[in-house]
């Protein structure tokens, strides 16, 4: 099952290919809202919260990839998250194809204010990596200091000028509860 807007702009479950193409309306809608582009034809930018149902069974398959034992969120807790304006969805597409997709959330301490990376999957990582800078104009313009992202050790490797400022340990007490 997938979720889809009819004309009157409803939401509701249906069965649905996944043609990993986004829809013309979708495209069009998003891509004059984002203008910046860096360097290669691949573009990165913010999903309108009206076009979540619109591109939601493209991007399942990488959501999907999150999905791991011990996770936090499921693929319906994302969908209703992004659709309550607590998360944001990105995603890179070159010409009508969907590279990868990313989902951030906007996080206020009371010394600071960033933008922290909860999921990010894709491929060709070389043609959408270097818009990482449209990421932190988004964070500036929303009054973020920093961007952190909740990943592997890996990622340190590739986002150079980035540093490691603390691990998060965790402990599952599962076995534990009655």
């Amino acid at each position: 099952m997938s979720r889809q807007k009819n004309q009157e702009g409803e939401t509701s479950d249906t069965p649905t290919g996944r043609t990993g193409i986004l829809s013309e309306r979708a495209k069009e809608s998003i891509s004059s809202k984002n203008p910046l582009q860096h360097g290669s034809n691949c573009r990165v930018f913010v999903v309108e919260t009206d076009e979540i149902p619109v591109i939601w069974d493209n991007v399942l398959p990488l959501i999907s990839l999150s999905q791991v034992e011990g996770n936090e969120m499921s693929e319906e807790d994302f969908f209703e998250s992004l659709m309550n304006q607590e998360l944001q969805l990105w995603v890179a597409l070159e010409e009508n194809e969907l590279l990868a997709c990313m989902v951030t959330r906007i996080v206020s301490y009371p010394q600071k204010r960033l933008l922290r990376i909860i999921f990010i999957s894709g491929k060709d990582m070389d043609k959408w990596l270097e818009n990482l800078p449209i990421v932190e104009n988004f964070a500036l313009t929303n009054g973020c200091t920093s961007l952190e992202i909740w990943g592997r050790k890996g990622w340190l490797k590739i986002l150079k000028d980035w540093e490691c400022t603390y691990h998060i340990i965790t402990k599952d007490l599962t076995d534990r509860m009655h």
